[in-house]
């Protein structure tokens, strides 16, 4: 089936990415959360990062304005049950994706797929508390969404192969590239990239080296554009620690047991970014090393 038109339930960092990339590529977009500021923060972001590509001449003013005439807000969910597909992009808890798919059941066309963002819990799972488990996928985009190239197509053991070709267009259409991963906790890249992060924090734990060591260490030592503590206050630390208990609880491998110094953090509200002290303080000007 052709895809025309995208349901979006969620207009947090990554709701508000995939709201973009969607209405830039031509696609009608219903963003839906159950906060107005949400969805007014979320306008206003896609807006600034639109202006940035015309400013950077990745795009036009013209296609700046015809993406931003593409999105409808709403805060009623059924309001994104008409389209053609519907990408949950909520908080990553098992229940709160369970509850929305669930309530959006009744109002669905029944030719509407049905995706998650999800970055570690079970497709089969989730697609299996729907009406609809072979035309369930999860379809997770990277962080920022405008910004990173690859997308993870996850099949359930229930989806049917024209649903995959179907979100395997979409994510051409994109101008995206998309990596099929199997339906095992944390697919591909999460399944490799949040054990990295976890033992970044075990040697922070452990005193092998401070903050600005580790992060330098990775940089300069192998290359990568973003220490792996840095980049865990960028993703959450909160989200860091839900992927590696999923890791954790779904493989029964003790390599995958969260770092208790991560779970400290957690627990004192310490996330990164988002809350502006994790790993770092980014209270001031320039992010501090917090251990």
């Amino acid at each position: 089936m052709e895809i025309k038109s995208v349901g979006i339930v969620g207009a947090g960092q990554m709701g508000n990415g995939i709201a973009h990339v969607f209405s830039l590529a031509g696609f009608d977009v219903i963003l839906n959360d159950i906060s107005q500021e949400s969805l007014d923060n979320s306008l206003a972001l896609i807006d600034v990062n639109l202006t940035r590509q015309v400013s950077r001449e990745k795009i036009s003013a013209e296609e700046r304005s015809g993406a931003l005439a593409r999105i409808k807000t709403t805060l009623n969910l059924p309001d994104i049950a008409q389209t053609d597909l519907v990408i949950e992009a909520a908080t990553e808890r098992e229940s709160v994706k369970t509850a929305i798919f669930e309530d959006l059941l009744p109002h669905l066309k029944p030719t509407t797929i049905l995706t998650s963002n999800t970055s570690s819990i079970s497709i089969t799972r989730l697609a299996s508390r729907t009406d609809r488990p072979e035309k369930f996928m999860g379809f997770h985009f990277m962080n920022p969404v405008p910004i990173m190239q690859l997308v993870e197509l996850i099949r359930g053991i229930a989806t049917d192969e024209e649903t995959f070709k179907t979100c395997l267009g979409v994510v051409e259409k994109l101008g995206k590239t998309s990596a099929s991963a199997e339906d095992f906790p944390g697919f591909i890249v999460n399944r490799i990239l949040m054990p990295m992060i976890n033992e970044a924090v075990y040697t922070l734990y452990e005193g092998v080296g401070s903050v600005a060591s580790i992060d330098s260490s990775m940089k300069l030592g192998a290359n990568h554009p973003m220490g792996p503590l840095e980049l865990a206050d960028f993703i959450g630390l909160d989200t860091c620690l839900a992927i590696m208990n999923v890791l954790h609880d779904g493989l029964a491998d003790t390599k995958y047991r969260p770092c208790p110094l991560l779970t400290k953090y957690v627990e004192a509200g310490w996330l990164g970014r988002k809350t502006e002290r994790g790993f770092y303080d980014y209270r001031g000007e320039t992010p501090v090393p917090t251990r």
